[in-house]
Protein backbone atom coordinates (compact mmCIF):
# COMPACT_ATOMS: atom_id res chain seq x y z
CA UNK A 1 0.00 0.00 0.00
CA UNK A 2 1.80 2.97 -1.22
CA UNK A 3 0.91 6.34 1.32
CA UNK A 4 0.24 9.73 0.26
CA UNK A 5 2.66 12.19 0.69
CA UNK A 6 2.36 14.43 4.01
CA UNK A 7 4.54 17.54 3.72
CA UNK A 8 5.45 19.09 7.38
CA UNK A 9 7.65 21.73 7.92
CA UNK A 10 11.09 22.09 7.64
CA UNK A 11 14.28 21.84 10.26
CA UNK A 12 11.68 22.01 13.32
CA UNK A 13 13.49 18.97 14.94
CA UNK A 14 17.21 20.50 15.19
CA UNK A 15 15.67 24.50 15.40
CA UNK A 16 13.60 23.10 18.39
CA UNK A 17 17.36 21.14 19.99
CA UNK A 18 19.34 24.45 18.83
CA UNK A 19 16.76 27.40 20.40
CA UNK A 20 16.51 25.07 23.96
CA UNK A 21 20.24 25.66 24.23
CA UNK A 22 20.41 28.99 23.53
CA UNK A 23 18.55 29.27 26.98
CA UNK A 24 15.21 28.94 26.67
CA UNK A 25 14.41 31.93 24.67
CA UNK A 26 10.25 32.53 24.37
CA UNK A 27 8.52 33.68 21.03
CA UNK A 28 5.32 35.33 20.49
CA UNK A 29 4.82 36.37 16.75
CA UNK A 30 1.99 38.52 15.38
CA UNK A 31 1.73 38.18 11.67
CA UNK A 32 1.57 41.10 9.07
CA UNK A 33 -2.29 41.43 8.62
CA UNK A 34 -4.16 44.18 6.81
CA UNK A 35 -7.38 43.02 8.95
CA UNK A 36 -10.63 44.20 7.32
CA UNK A 37 -13.09 41.83 8.54
CA UNK A 38 -10.75 39.30 10.83
CA UNK A 39 -9.57 37.17 7.83
CA UNK A 40 -5.82 35.84 8.19
CA UNK A 41 -3.35 37.12 5.38
CA UNK A 42 -0.69 34.97 3.60
CA UNK A 43 2.75 37.08 4.90
CA UNK A 44 5.18 36.17 7.63
CA UNK A 45 8.34 37.49 7.75
CA UNK A 46 11.81 36.21 9.26
CA UNK A 47 12.74 35.14 12.76
CA UNK A 48 15.16 38.27 13.75
CA UNK A 49 18.15 37.82 15.72
CA UNK A 50 17.17 35.08 18.99
CA UNK A 51 18.13 36.93 22.67
CA UNK A 52 21.25 36.35 24.46
CA UNK A 53 21.71 33.18 26.94
CA UNK A 54 22.81 35.48 29.47
CA UNK A 55 19.36 37.51 29.59
CA UNK A 56 17.30 35.01 28.89
CA UNK A 57 13.52 34.46 30.70
CA UNK A 58 13.56 34.00 34.23
CA UNK A 59 10.02 33.94 34.94
CA UNK A 60 8.87 31.11 33.37
CA UNK A 61 10.41 28.55 31.01
CA UNK A 62 8.84 27.69 27.83
CA UNK A 63 10.02 25.79 24.69
CA UNK A 64 10.55 28.34 21.68
CA UNK A 65 8.47 28.31 18.79
CA UNK A 66 9.36 29.29 15.60
CA UNK A 67 7.91 29.92 12.35
CA UNK A 68 7.69 26.30 10.90
CA UNK A 69 6.50 24.69 14.38
CA UNK A 70 2.69 26.41 14.26
CA UNK A 71 2.36 24.72 10.86
CA UNK A 72 2.69 25.69 7.35
CA UNK A 73 0.30 28.08 5.01
CA UNK A 74 -2.14 26.25 2.71
CA UNK A 75 -2.87 29.62 0.41
CA UNK A 76 -6.20 30.18 -1.11
CA UNK A 77 -7.14 32.37 -4.33
CA UNK A 78 -9.11 34.57 -2.38
CA UNK A 79 -5.73 35.55 -0.69
CA UNK A 80 -7.06 33.40 2.90
CA UNK A 81 -4.83 30.83 4.27
CA UNK A 82 -5.22 27.75 6.06
CA UNK A 83 -2.64 27.19 8.67
CA UNK A 84 -2.09 23.15 8.23
CA UNK A 85 0.18 20.81 9.88
CA UNK A 86 0.09 18.83 6.88
CA UNK A 87 -1.76 18.02 3.49
CA UNK A 88 -2.34 15.65 0.77
CA UNK A 89 -3.49 15.79 -2.76
CA UNK A 90 -5.73 12.99 -3.79
CA UNK A 91 -7.08 14.27 -7.13
CA UNK A 92 -9.46 17.00 -7.46
CA UNK A 93 -9.34 17.51 -3.24
CA UNK A 94 -7.07 18.49 -0.76
CA UNK A 95 -7.32 16.62 2.56
CA UNK A 96 -5.73 18.72 5.16
CA UNK A 97 -4.89 18.68 9.30
CA UNK A 98 -5.98 22.05 10.30
CA UNK A 99 -3.24 23.25 13.14
CA UNK A 100 -6.41 25.47 14.47
CA UNK A 101 -8.97 22.61 14.98
CA UNK A 102 -6.90 19.48 15.07
CA UNK A 103 -9.07 17.73 12.65
CA UNK A 104 -8.69 16.15 8.96
CA UNK A 105 -10.45 18.34 6.81
CA UNK A 106 -11.35 19.04 3.08
CA UNK A 107 -11.24 21.82 -0.04
CA UNK A 108 -11.57 21.31 -3.47
CA UNK A 109 -8.13 21.77 -5.23
CA UNK A 110 -8.98 24.28 -7.50
CA UNK A 111 -9.40 26.73 -4.69
CA UNK A 112 -5.58 26.33 -3.57
CA UNK A 113 -2.65 28.62 -4.79
CA UNK A 114 -0.10 26.35 -5.31
CA UNK A 115 2.75 28.93 -6.52
CA UNK A 116 1.78 31.19 -3.67
CA UNK A 117 2.00 27.72 -1.33
CA UNK A 118 4.48 26.90 -2.60
CA UNK A 119 6.53 30.50 -1.89
CA UNK A 120 5.36 30.19 1.65
CA UNK A 121 6.54 27.19 2.58
CA UNK A 122 10.15 28.00 0.80
CA UNK A 123 9.93 31.33 2.86
CA UNK A 124 9.56 29.25 6.01
CA UNK A 125 12.59 27.15 5.27
CA UNK A 126 14.54 30.14 4.86
CA UNK A 127 13.78 31.88 7.97
CA UNK A 128 14.00 28.83 10.11
CA UNK A 129 17.09 28.57 8.23
CA UNK A 130 18.35 32.05 9.50
CA UNK A 131 17.14 31.73 12.70
CA UNK A 132 19.46 29.13 13.02
CA UNK A 133 22.30 30.41 12.52
CA UNK A 134 21.79 33.56 14.36
CA UNK A 135 21.03 31.08 17.73
CA UNK A 136 24.80 29.77 16.88
CA UNK A 137 25.80 33.27 16.52
CA UNK A 138 25.03 34.45 19.60
CA UNK A 139 25.94 30.96 21.64
CA UNK A 140 29.22 32.09 19.78
CA UNK A 141 28.95 35.44 20.84
CA UNK A 142 28.08 35.73 24.52
CA UNK A 143 30.89 34.61 26.66
CA UNK A 144 30.81 36.91 29.89
CA UNK A 145 27.62 36.77 32.34
CA UNK A 146 25.24 39.88 32.74
CA UNK A 147 22.92 39.67 35.93
CA UNK A 148 19.61 40.56 35.07
CA UNK A 149 18.27 41.97 38.08
CA UNK A 150 20.33 44.90 37.72
CA UNK A 151 18.77 47.64 35.31
CA UNK A 152 21.87 49.07 34.36
CA UNK A 153 23.27 45.48 33.47
CA UNK A 154 20.30 44.52 30.71
CA UNK A 155 22.54 44.42 27.78
CA UNK A 156 20.48 45.13 24.44
CA UNK A 157 23.35 45.32 22.05
CA UNK A 158 27.03 45.40 21.88
CA UNK A 159 28.04 47.79 24.56
CA UNK A 160 24.60 49.11 24.89
CA UNK A 161 21.96 48.76 27.88
CA UNK A 162 18.70 49.34 28.89
CA UNK A 163 18.22 52.63 30.73
CA UNK A 164 16.40 51.93 33.85
CA UNK A 165 12.91 52.91 34.37
CA UNK A 166 9.81 51.56 33.00
CA UNK A 167 8.56 51.84 29.58
CA UNK A 168 9.16 51.67 25.87
CA UNK A 169 12.60 51.89 24.06
CA UNK A 170 13.56 51.89 20.73
CA UNK A 171 16.92 50.56 19.72
CA UNK A 172 19.33 50.91 16.73
CA UNK A 173 23.09 50.36 16.80
CA UNK A 174 24.30 52.42 19.82
CA UNK A 175 21.21 54.50 19.92
CA UNK A 176 18.90 54.34 22.85
CA UNK A 177 15.80 56.15 22.56
CA UNK A 178 12.74 56.38 25.20
CA UNK A 179 9.47 56.85 23.57
CA UNK A 180 6.71 58.80 24.90
CA UNK A 181 2.90 57.81 25.30
CA UNK A 182 0.53 59.91 23.25
CA UNK A 183 -3.01 59.85 23.71
CA UNK A 184 -5.00 58.44 20.55
CA UNK A 185 -9.10 59.20 20.23
CA UNK A 186 -12.27 57.35 19.41
CA UNK A 187 -14.09 59.44 16.45
CA UNK A 188 -17.13 59.09 14.62
CA UNK A 189 -16.77 58.31 10.93
CA UNK A 190 -18.57 61.68 9.69
CA UNK A 191 -19.02 60.48 6.17
CA UNK A 192 -20.74 57.19 7.57
CA UNK A 193 -22.86 59.50 10.07
CA UNK A 194 -24.06 61.06 7.00
CA UNK A 195 -25.00 57.76 5.33
CA UNK A 196 -26.68 56.53 8.18
CA UNK A 197 -28.91 59.81 7.78
CA UNK A 198 -29.56 59.55 4.55
CA UNK A 199 -30.02 56.27 3.96
CA UNK A 200 -34.01 54.86 4.09
CA UNK A 201 -32.66 52.04 6.65
CA UNK A 202 -30.69 53.55 8.50
CA UNK A 203 -30.60 50.93 11.49
CA UNK A 204 -28.69 48.61 8.22
CA UNK A 205 -26.05 51.01 7.68
CA UNK A 206 -23.18 50.08 10.20
CA UNK A 207 -21.49 52.63 12.53
CA UNK A 208 -17.95 53.72 12.04
CA UNK A 209 -15.29 54.68 14.89
CA UNK A 210 -11.63 55.70 13.88
CA UNK A 211 -9.07 55.90 16.14
CA UNK A 212 -6.62 58.94 15.04
CA UNK A 213 -3.98 61.11 16.60
CA UNK A 214 -3.25 64.66 16.11
CA UNK A 215 -0.29 65.87 13.77
CA UNK A 216 0.66 64.53 10.72
CA UNK A 217 3.67 63.37 12.01
CA UNK A 218 4.88 62.20 15.29
CA UNK A 219 7.76 64.23 17.01
CA UNK A 220 10.49 61.74 17.64
CA UNK A 221 11.87 60.50 13.57
CA UNK A 222 13.78 57.22 13.35
CA UNK A 223 16.02 57.63 10.62
CA UNK A 224 17.50 54.13 8.69
CA UNK A 225 20.88 53.74 9.17
CA UNK A 226 21.66 50.05 8.70
CA UNK A 227 21.15 49.29 12.03
CA UNK A 228 18.24 46.35 12.78
CA UNK A 229 15.78 48.48 14.40
CA UNK A 230 14.20 46.84 17.84
CA UNK A 231 12.14 47.78 20.74
CA UNK A 232 12.12 47.06 24.60
CA UNK A 233 9.20 47.11 27.29
CA UNK A 234 9.80 47.36 30.56
CA UNK A 235 6.84 46.94 32.36
CA UNK A 236 5.88 47.36 36.09
CA UNK A 237 5.70 44.83 38.99
CA UNK A 238 2.93 43.20 39.52
CA UNK A 239 2.06 46.26 42.33
CA UNK A 240 -1.69 47.05 42.84
CA UNK A 241 -1.05 50.21 44.87
CA UNK A 242 2.11 51.29 43.03
CA UNK A 243 1.54 54.12 40.10
CA UNK A 244 3.06 53.44 36.65
CA UNK A 245 4.11 55.89 34.22
CA UNK A 246 3.22 53.53 31.64
CA UNK A 247 -0.67 54.56 30.65
CA UNK A 248 -3.43 51.73 29.91
CA UNK A 249 -7.40 52.97 28.93
CA UNK A 250 -8.45 49.63 30.49
CA UNK A 251 -6.62 47.02 32.84
CA UNK A 252 -4.23 44.90 31.45
CA UNK A 253 -4.60 40.58 30.76
CA UNK A 254 -2.55 37.89 32.72
CA UNK A 255 -0.85 36.18 30.08
CA UNK A 256 1.70 39.61 29.39
CA UNK A 257 2.00 42.79 26.72
CA UNK A 258 0.71 41.76 23.35
CA UNK A 259 2.00 44.60 21.80
CA UNK A 260 0.92 45.81 17.90
CA UNK A 261 2.86 47.72 15.53
CA UNK A 262 0.63 49.46 13.45
CA UNK A 263 1.16 51.73 10.27
CA UNK A 264 -0.52 54.97 10.33
CA UNK A 265 -2.28 56.87 7.58
CA UNK A 266 -2.20 60.26 7.30
CA UNK A 267 -4.90 62.26 6.80
CA UNK A 268 -4.71 65.59 6.67
CA UNK A 269 -3.46 66.72 10.06
CA UNK A 270 -4.13 63.68 11.80
CA UNK A 271 -2.71 60.38 11.54
CA UNK A 272 -5.41 57.31 11.68
CA UNK A 273 -4.41 54.24 13.59
CA UNK A 274 -7.54 51.90 12.67
CA UNK A 275 -11.30 51.75 11.28
CA UNK A 276 -13.59 49.79 13.75
CA UNK A 277 -17.32 49.04 11.96
CA UNK A 278 -20.13 47.81 14.29
CA UNK A 279 -23.89 47.39 13.76
CA UNK A 280 -26.36 46.73 16.57
CA UNK A 281 -23.39 47.40 19.15
CA UNK A 282 -21.49 44.37 17.66
CA UNK A 283 -17.95 44.83 15.91
CA UNK A 284 -18.24 43.67 12.40
CA UNK A 285 -14.88 44.68 11.29
CA UNK A 286 -11.17 46.58 12.35
CA UNK A 287 -9.42 47.67 9.44
CA UNK A 288 -5.34 48.56 10.36
CA UNK A 289 -2.27 48.12 8.71
CA UNK A 290 -0.30 45.76 11.23
CA UNK A 291 3.34 45.11 10.64
CA UNK A 292 4.77 42.05 11.91
CA UNK A 293 6.54 41.45 15.27
CA UNK A 294 7.87 39.23 17.69
CA UNK A 295 8.09 39.23 21.22
CA UNK A 296 11.11 37.71 23.48
CA UNK A 297 10.91 37.35 27.26
CA UNK A 298 14.26 38.57 28.05
CA UNK A 299 14.54 39.39 31.33
CA UNK A 300 11.71 40.10 34.84
CA UNK A 301 9.15 42.01 33.28
CA UNK A 302 11.96 43.30 30.15
CA UNK A 303 9.97 42.24 27.00
CA UNK A 304 11.98 42.81 23.62
CA UNK A 305 10.59 43.23 20.26
CA UNK A 306 12.04 42.56 16.72
CA UNK A 307 10.92 42.88 13.52
CA UNK A 308 11.64 40.36 10.56
CA UNK A 309 12.51 43.58 8.07
CA UNK A 310 13.59 47.17 8.14
CA UNK A 311 10.54 49.37 8.24
CA UNK A 312 9.51 51.59 5.12
CA UNK A 313 9.46 55.63 5.77
CA UNK A 314 6.16 56.57 7.22
CA UNK A 315 4.03 57.17 10.48
CA UNK A 316 3.97 53.96 13.18
CA UNK A 317 2.74 53.78 16.51
CA UNK A 318 3.05 50.71 18.78
CA UNK A 319 0.08 49.61 21.01
CA UNK A 320 -0.42 47.54 23.71
CA UNK A 321 -3.86 45.25 22.50
CA UNK A 322 -5.92 44.81 25.74
CA UNK A 323 -9.17 42.80 27.02
CA UNK A 324 -11.57 45.10 25.28
CA UNK A 325 -8.92 45.84 22.42
CA UNK A 326 -6.49 48.73 21.52
CA UNK A 327 -4.94 51.10 24.07
CA UNK A 328 -5.76 54.36 23.62
CA UNK A 329 -2.25 55.38 25.06
CA UNK A 330 0.41 54.81 22.02
CA UNK A 331 4.04 54.98 21.59
CA UNK A 332 4.08 56.80 18.00
CA UNK A 333 7.58 57.40 16.56
CA UNK A 334 8.02 58.12 12.36
CA UNK A 335 10.75 56.53 10.26
CA UNK A 336 11.97 58.83 7.01
CA UNK A 337 15.16 57.79 4.82
CA UNK A 338 18.05 58.54 5.55
CA UNK A 339 18.93 62.11 5.44
CA UNK A 340 15.36 62.58 4.51
CA UNK A 341 13.08 64.38 7.23
CA UNK A 342 9.74 65.00 7.09
CA UNK A 343 8.65 68.87 6.66
CA UNK A 344 5.76 68.04 8.58
CA UNK A 345 8.26 66.79 12.03
CA UNK A 346 10.75 69.28 11.44
CA UNK A 347 8.15 71.81 12.46
CA UNK A 348 7.38 69.46 15.39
Amino acid sequence: MKLPTIVSGVFCTVLTVLLISAGGVRVRASGMDVADSGASRADDGQAPAGTSPNTAATSKPSTPEPPGSRGQKLILKDGNFQLVRAYQRNGERVRYLSAERGDWEEVPASMVDWDATAKAAADDAKAENALVKTVHQQQVESSATVPTDVDASLRVGAGVFLPSGEGMFAVQGKSVVKLEQVTSQNKLDKKRAIEKVISPAPALVPTKHNIILEGAHAKLRIVGDGNPLEFFLREPPPDPERVSPILKSSTAGDSGPEVELVMASVRGSKRQVESISSRFGETMGVSKKVISVQRWDVAQDVYRFTLSEPLPPGEYVLAEILPDGLNLFVWDFGVDAAGQISAGAAKN
